[in-house]
């Protein structure tokens, strides 16, 4: 089997793809403009070769690059980024050497928040009526059917960056009077907590890994307001939400991938979307979660979803264990508060909870935080105490 990896080195802990694949005997082919003496030495080790590029924006050279290996080492049977940049440039590859897996333009569908609505009333799970940013007369337009407030976020983004919640006139008005050059989409405003439901789907479509994580605070006001990002997992997840989940799967090409999509659950009842307590579709993105989740997600099973993902594509198999042991917790420090607790004494206090403390690659810093701690429990009220601790301020 030959599996072509694109920008493999980054982030650091993809390596573990690479890793699980080769030890299977899977030929695994990387491709991306870091200079190789600068790959550590056991993504060197994970991959059969590695094709520099100069620019991995430049198409032709990717195609060079893919022609390449397959001159060499014959038929490409998957072709893998596992990231949000880079997933319409996987598609327009399988595309155009016809390699097994989602295709350009269909990826756009998973990609373009305009385009995923289609899919939600597809799959009966209701999401937030959404216009298409044009002009500041359609936006009115859009305004007297739904009201304020409204939310408005990048039709193609991630992190909640550049995403806002307009509340009145004036705040509405300076988001036309200036906002970034690139396809906006407005959304009703929805009261909810975050919840996610995220895992890996087989070559049937169908989910073999599954779990979810919660977000208690709104993740584009921790990033607009600069605080700490904080989540946790869930022991079990809830019937109702694995089964609108499984609806967007059916209603998507999610098939051998992972998965990570997001939903709110309602606090309040909303007209035309549900009751309190009700799921509504935010967002899907096919690819492993953001940041060290998937290395949470091992903690929490006492698993490796790595292997999990490898036995897959080469066996079609589950082999990995699943059951939920614990509940996953993600805590981020930023350099720019005063914390009440050190790292020392978290580390004393908290140490046998520590699964793993790092620095934040500085690209990921705004939102992920400087500082990043890996921890887990067994009930929600340590899980709780512990985030408390962490991250308690002056």
């Amino acid at each position: 089997m030959n599996f072509v990896f694109l920008s493999p080195h980054f982030p650091t802990h993809y390596v573990n793809f690479a890793d699980r694949l080769k030890r299977m005997g899977v030929n695994v082919l990387g491709i991306a403009e870091a200079p190789y003496d600068t790959l550590s030495p056991y993504l060197k080790e994970s991959l059969t070769e590695y094709y520099r590029v100069d620019n991995m924006e430049n198409y032709d050279e990717m195609l060079r690059a893919v022609a390449y290996f397959i001159h060499k080492y014959g038929r490409i049977d998957r072709l893998e980024s596992f990231n949000e940049y880079w997933l319409e440039t996987d598609a327009r590859l399988r595309t155009d050497f016809n390699i097994e897996g989602t295709k350009y333009p269909e990826v756009l569908e998973s990609k373009r928040k305009y385009l995923m609505k289609n899919h939600f009333k597809k799959a009966g799970v209701p999401s937030a009526r959404c216009h298409l940013v044009t002009t500041k007369e359609e936006g009115e337009k859009f305004l007297e059917e739904v009201g304020f407030p409204v939310f408005v976020k990048p039709d193609i983004g991630v992190g909640a960056y550049a995403s806002y919640k307009l509340s009145n006139r004036e705040e509405f008005d300076a988001f036309y009077n200036d906002h970034p050059p690139v396809p906006y989409v407005m959304e009703e405003f929805v009261n909810g907590l975050i919840v996610t439901f995220d895992g890996v789907t087989n070559y049937e479509n169908e989910p073999i890994f599954m779990t979810s994580h919660i977000f208690p605070e709104n993740v584009a006001e921790t990033v607009n307001c600069g605080d700490d990002l904080r989540y946790y997992s869930v022991m079990k997840i809830d019937p109702v939400l694995e089964k609108a989940g499984r609806a967007v799967i059916s209603a998507f090409n999610t098939t051998a991938r992972f998965f990570h999509f997001e939903f709110f659950k309602l606090y309040e009842d909303k007209k035309g979307l549900g009751k309190a307590g009700d799921y509504v579709a935010l967002e899907v993105n096919m690819r492993p979660p953001g940041g060290c989740m998937p290395e949470l997600m091992n903690y929490e099973h006492d698993t490796d979803v790595y292997q999990l993902y490898a036995d897959m594509i080469v066996h079609d198999k589950l082999y990995q264990p699943t059951e939920k042991k614990y509940i996953g917790i993600y805590l981020a420090r930023k350099d720019c508060f005063n914390y009440v607790h050190s790292h020392e004494e978290i580390v004393e206090r908290y140490g046998e909870h520590l699964m793993q403390y790092h620095d934040v690659d500085a690209i990921f810093a705004p939102v992920m935080g400087d500082h990043m701690y890996l921890m887990r429990a067994k009930t929600q009220e340590e899980t709780d105490e512990i985030m408390n601790f962490v991250q308690e301020k002056y």
